[in-house]
């Protein structure tokens, strides 16, 4: 008979709409790297790429795929500024649809190819944010309704399992969800990829007992789950709310693995 529940909960997408700090952080940071081709940007054009990051968000798995986005919508819009060929007559479908392909070409194109240098930036300007502004960028980022309460009064066992970085995690939790979340329960950007973190919460003897958990935006990681035969055991759910699209909430229900949950749901499992 198990004794309780363990769920391990993506950050961005399922407790924290933080799109517009990570658009503002990209758009920043985009300014840092690569100045001769945002030098001359207007505060319109500004605002049409923040607008738009709202729409392309559920392509990204890692935050620097922001910066990645931030300059292509720039070149997309501005042929002045293009030094890919992949942004002429770019739509919003075909980023949707096509990222994964899209994403070397442009990192190539750009002489971007290093991931972990554009990892460091996107880390370091939002530091340098939160050192000079914290209330600014807490403010740019919110929890989904219910959420902070239903971890709150979680009588489960919670885990964070996420792309970002772990330490901008727990400021959020702590500072607008009110959650002092312990930084061991956190696996954040290093970890490892979410198969591996969700082998090593299965694998730790307190668990045993638990009914595992795993609630995702991305139906992509949910697919990776399942591909993994010692995965078996764990429930699996794609959050309506986060960032995903239509069809992918339709491709998740055709999936018999996979759970497709409201937010309310979500909310009263927590507790």
């Amino acid at each position: 008979m198990a004794r309780g529940h363990l769920y391990a909960l993506d950050f961005d997408g399922i407790l924290c709409d933080s799109c517009g700090e990570s658009s503002l952080s990209a758009l920043k940071a985009a300014k840092v790297r690569w100045p001769e081709v945002f030098a001359d940007i207007d505060e319109l054009t500004e605002s049409w790429i923040l607008e738009t990051m709202h729409m392309v968000r559920p392509v990204v798995e890692t935050g620097y795929e922001n910066l990645l986005l931030v300059r292509l919508l720039l070149e997309s819009k501005i042929p002045a500024s293009r030094k890919t060929s992949v942004a002429e007559g770019l739509s919003i479908d075909k980023i949707l649809e096509h990222w994964t392909s899209i994403k070397p070409v442009i990192m190539k194109d750009w002489g971007e190819e290093n991931r972990d240098a554009l990892i460091e930036l996107f880390g370091k300007v939002r530091d340098d944010w939160i050192s000079h502004d914290l209330q600014g960028w807490i403010c740019a980022n919110r929890f989904y309704p219910g959420v902070g309460d239903a971890l709150k009064f979680a009588t489960s066992k919670i885990y964070i399992v996420t792309t970002k970085q772990a330490r901008f995690a727990h400021v959020l939790l702590k500072e607008l969800a009110g959650v002092d979340l312990p930084s061991e329960l956190i696996y954040g950007l290093g970890s490892g990829p979410k198969v591996e973190v969700l082998k090593k919460l299965q694998s730790q003897p307190e668990h045993q007992d638990l009914v595992l958990h795993f609630v995702e935006d991305r139906i992509a990681t949910l697919d990776n789950v399942i591909k993994e035969p010692l995965l078996d055991n764990w429930n699996l759910y794609l959050g309506t709310w986060g960032y995903n699209t239509v069809s992918e909430r339709e491709e998740a229900t055709k999936v018999s693995r996979i759970n497709v949950l409201d937010l309310s749901d979500f909310c009263e499992k927590l507790k």
